[in-house]
């Protein structure tokens, strides 16, 4: 069915009546950057400073209203995303944290994700962040090479994405993931590998490589449709080869088309989403899928504020899933992770099955199908024959 405005915050709180089973894994969404990256198309802002306060009072309004709901609120996982989490103070990050820990039953949580910018990490955040037990840190350095990252528009340089990491290990933290994008404009095979090089050698537990993309309504986006930037999907293969063979070889086990992990540090939060878990979605622009109902709140933050503030929903959107619909995602996601898709899902489609085989893209194992080396590179095509 089409999207639909929500009608009210009741509608907004309303679960399944038949759901019984406690949603696991919460993302926080967190839109403040203190400078916009021309590449990023998630939903985002400058930092206003005269509004941190009254929006973390509202983040915790709307977590106040899903309390009323606490038995269904027994999360596993929590993920602040944004934007840049840390770019809130410490004061503020300390007022969040602390609570979450009053409004939820954490005693069944195993990982706490915050997502943070090299030029927002200090020791005392981290110290704030270590107290309240987020123990896992995703670290958007995106590379190494300081031309790059003035390109990307980051406000960190290669000095300080080094000092951040330091701090975080000084801090305490043995769960962190370090985020690498590759197919930059101008960007080298030998630079793509140097930075692959220069991040083992930190050692981090987990590494995503993620391959630019020009989304629209990104500057980024406009460079390219007027020609100052090209894409070149030969070369973003060669990228995403270099980046299999390099990891791997260094140990780390490729358990999804774009992240890496040692053995027991896989994202459990992202892996709930790759498999068809149920989340709650908290803040301005985030997603909840709870059964098969999908909602997003409002894609802005002040709007966002004013409605929880004034008792209003943060609910802008909603659509009911049909089977189809999560039955196509369900393979779309899980074909890019390393157990892959079971053969049952796809008995309708052994013909196509048959021939990603003959292909090499596609191959058997222990009653799955999974990408080869070869398939993992073109994932979302292989997946596209099974939509």
């Amino acid at each position: 069915m089409p999207i639909q405005e929500m009608a009210s915050d009741t509608d907004a709180l309303q679960l399944p009546g038949e759901m019984t089973s406690p949603i696991r894994h919460i993302y926080v969404h967190i839109p403040f950057c203190a400078r916009l990256c021309p590449f990023c198309a998630f939903y985002k802002d400058l930092l206003d400073r005269s509004q941190t306060w009254r929006f973390c009072e509202a983040l915790l309004q709307e977590l106040a209203g899903r309390d009323r709901r606490a038995r269904c609120l027994i999360p596993s996982t929590i993920y602040f995303g944004g934007g840049t989490p840390t770019a809130l103070n410490i004061a503020q990050l300390e007022l969040l944290l602390r609570g979450f820990h009053d409004r939820l039953d954490l005693s069944q949580l195993v990982e706490w994700t915050m997502e943070a910018n090299p030029g927002s990490v200090s020791a005392r955040k981290a110290a704030v962040l270590k107290k309240f037990r987020v123990n896992r840190i995703s670290l958007g350095v995106q590379s190494w090479d300081d031309e790059l990252l003035r390109l990307l528009g980051r406000e960190h340089n290669v000095r300080q994405a080094e000092e951040s990491f330091r701090i975080l290990r000084e801090a305490g933290f043995t769960n962190i993931n370090i985020d690498l994008m590759f197919g930059l404009p101008g960007q080298s095979i030998d630079q793509w590998r140097a930075t692959l090089e220069k991040t083992i050698v930190l050692e981090p537990e987990h590494i995503s490589t993620y391959c630019l993309t020009y989304e629209e309504d990104t500057e980024f986006f406009l460079r390219h449709a007027q020609g100052e930037f090209r894409q070149d999907p030969d070369a973003d293969t060669d990228f995403f080869e270099v980046a299999m063979g390099v990891l791997e070889s260094a140990g780390y086990e490729h358990y999804e088309t774009s992240n890496y992990a040692h053995p027991g540090f896989e994202s459990v939060h992202n892996r709930a989403y790759w498999f068809g878990k149920d989340y709650l979605g908290i803040g301005p622009s985030a997603v909840s899928t709870i059964g098969m109902r999908r909602s997003q709140n409002v894609c802005d933050y002040r709007a966002y504020i004013d409605r929880m503030l004034g008792g209003q929903s943060p609910r802008e959107s909603s659509e009911d899933l049909t089977p189809e619909m999560k039955r196509t995602e369900r393979i779309a996601l899980a074909l890019r992770t390393r157990e892959g898709v079971p053969a049952s899902e796809l008995k309708d489609f052994a013909q196509q099955a048959g021939e990603l085989i003959v292909l090499e893209l596609l191959r058997e194992s222990h009653g799955n199908f999974v990408l080869t080396q070869k398939g993992k590179a073109l994932a979302d095509s292989v997946a596209e024959a099974f939509l």
